[in-house]
């Protein structure tokens, strides 16, 4: 896939107005294991804006799961801990909170898709009850639950008037109270725990049509071991996307698809984004899906953000000499070459990191200030970020 991309429509109107949604702040979080203290994550800072779908790219074990799956807490306390900073959801620190106050925006308010729908589906229950679950954790379902009796009543006495019969008086009263809105008012009836299902599990159904899995219905009674690879990731979407979220997270959506299913899933997501209005924090390593979908990039290096910028300037300008790695090591369809380019070295040990920016010792410009002194995130042009001495040295000069 090339990744040579012009401005995306989207992305101009973007540009030009922007509200806040997920704000990341001098994140620290650390590992207290056995063998000592992993560094996981080192002052990362991340801005996500509504509507936009921001791509967190870079080499495995940077640190870009870890900074998705602690927005919404989902890293295992012990043996990690949160030594400092903010994660500003629309206002709210989410670090700050309970579990029960997380929980609320947790499937609600943030969803994730996660990256092998394999092991994430829960083996012994039906697709169509697990969608279900969240749908009933997070909505009230009281009204659609007695609007499906009322439904079901009507249907039974229209069938039974067809055979000359009526129903039973008490059926007859429920639903006549059910309808009375005057009566409602006074004493709603309480729909029952049966009701209730039925209401999540139509809304279940209604998901899956939305991810395009062919007769939804048949779909949602099957178990995961009854669907393809392509059809688990449209489940995972659709659980994810059942609460109307603000913000989706997608760790690696499409690595364990092959490529045909993978362009599926990607239209698939990019489609429901336009439908539903969410912001998307995509994670992965394939810089031409990066291109391909996303309007804004941050570029991680061992648990540090090294650059961010919107996806065209990001590809046109590269700044860190990270990212300008990445993108030489991408195959070029034109080109001819014998051997690939590659970064040198190998990725830190982040429970012994290198002193001073922690891509020195792959780094073939690297300064002796770049081993002694870790450098800030700044802005060198709006809306591009650098995290690199070598600019500072540049303007010095």
């Amino acid at each position: 896939m090339n990744c040579a991309v012009d401005m995306p429509s989207e992305e101009k109107s973007l540009m030009q107005s922007s509200e806040e949604l997920l704000k990341i702040q001098d994140l620290k979080l650390y590992f207290f294991t056995l063998l000592g203290v992993v560094k996981a994550l080192e002052g990362v800072e991340l801005h996500l804006e509504k509507g936009d779908t921001l791509g967190l790219v870079g080499e495995t074990g940077c640190g870009k799961s870890v900074t998705a799956l602690s927005t919404i807490r989902l890293i295992p306390i012990p043996p990690a801990k949160i030594i400092e900073g903010k994660i500003l959801f629309e206002g709210m620190d989410l670090a700050k909170m309970n579990e029960e106050e997380i929980r609320r925006i947790r499937g609600h308010k943030i969803s994730v898709v996660f990256q092998e729908p394999t092991t994430s589906l829960n083996p012994v229950l039906k697709v169509g009850d697990q969608i279900a679950e969240v749908i009933r954790i997070h909505q009230d379902l009281a009204a659609e639950a007695l609007e499906g009796k009322i439904d079901r009543l009507e249907a039974k006495e229209a069938w039974l008037e067809s055979k000359g019969l009526s129903l039973v008086s008490g059926l007859l009263g429920l639903r006549r109270q059910i309808k009375d809105s005057e009566e409602r008012r006074k004493n709603p009836p309480k729909p029952s725990r049966r009701d209730l299902r039925r209401a999540a599990l139509a809304k279940a159904v209604q998901s899956l049509r939305l991810t395009g899995i062919p007769d939804p219905e048949r779909a949602a009674e099957r178990y995961p071991h009854e669907l393809s690879g392509g059809m688990r990731q449209r489940v995972m979407i659709a659980i994810a996307l059942a609460c109307n979220p603000d913000l989706l997270i997608a760790d690696e959506p499409t690595s364990s698809l092959d490529v045909t299913i993978q362009a599926q899933i990607i239209q698939l997501m990019r489609d429901l984004k336009k439908q539903m209005g969410s912001s998307i924090l995509l994670i992965t390593h394939h810089l031409g899906l990066v291109a391909h979908m996303c309007n804004k990039v941050t570029v991680m290096y061992a648990g540090r953000v090294v650059e961010s910028a919107t996806a065209t300037e990001l590809f046109k300008n590269p700044l860190h000499p990270y990212t300008r790695a990445l993108l030489r090591s991408i195959p070029k369809i034109r080109e001819k070459a014998e051997r690939l380019d590659s970064i040198p070295g190998t990725v830190p040990d982040l429970l012994d990191p290198p002193p001073g920016c922690r891509f020195h010792p792959r780094c073939e410009s690297a300064l002796g200030l770049c081993k002694e002194q870790t450098p800030r995130l700044i802005e060198v042009s709006p809306h591009h970020f650098v995290s690199c001495h070598l600019l500072g040295a540049k303007r010095h000069d």
